[in-house]
């Protein structure tokens, strides 16, 4: 019986100095402390502006012009040209939606400058002058078939821009 309980007891020694072994390998990997993980957040790159812009109504120039975000509203109607009766409290800002079609530009021939007038097909520098002559002298055109009573401005040539030219108020 004796050596049954040294048995026993050689048993329950081993069992127990495996536990602490175990215990302690459990607590020494519990203690040990993992490198923290480094999170980088970058802050988003702001979205760069930029397009054309379509100014219409009491200006010299009307037409499209290119901007990015550091243009600014009094630039643009500056390089357009104001003319004294725009009423700067009542401005229209319209922002298209993607893919949708953008209203053809045309040059008033009551207001357009010489350079603006050029830029028509078969128009340069010499009919551009006669435009502006003929109506600085008769007055405003009515409607862009007077454009014909222009001296150089043949059937031809009216053809070509009158899908391009209007005439305002």
């Amino acid at each position: 019986m004796n050596r049954s309980i040294d048995k026993l007891w050689t048993y329950l020694i081993i069992f127990l100095a495996v536990g602490i072994l175990c215990g302690g390998i459990v607590l020494t990997l519990k203690q040990v402390k993992s490198q923290p993980i480094e999170i980088t957040i970058t802050p988003p790159q702001p979205q760069q502006y930029q397009g054309q812009v379509h100014i219409d109504g009491a200006v010299t120039s009307p037409g499209f012009y290119s901007w990015n975000e550091e243009d600014t509203l009094q630039a643009f109607l500056q390089g357009a040209g104001l003319q004294p009766e725009a009423d700067l409290n009542h401005l229209k800002l319209y922002v298209p939606k993607i893919g949708e079609a953008r209203p053809t530009q045309k040059i008033d021939l009551n207001r357009a400058e010489a350079w603006l007038l050029e830029a028509l097909p078969e128009i340069g520098p010499a009919k551009a002058q006669a435009i502006i002559n003929y109506r600085t002298q008769n007055g405003p055109f009515l409607r862009i078939e007077d454009l014909l009573k222009v001296e150089g401005i043949g059937q031809n040539t009216y053809d070509r821009i009158k899908t391009l030219i209007t005439v305002e108020d």
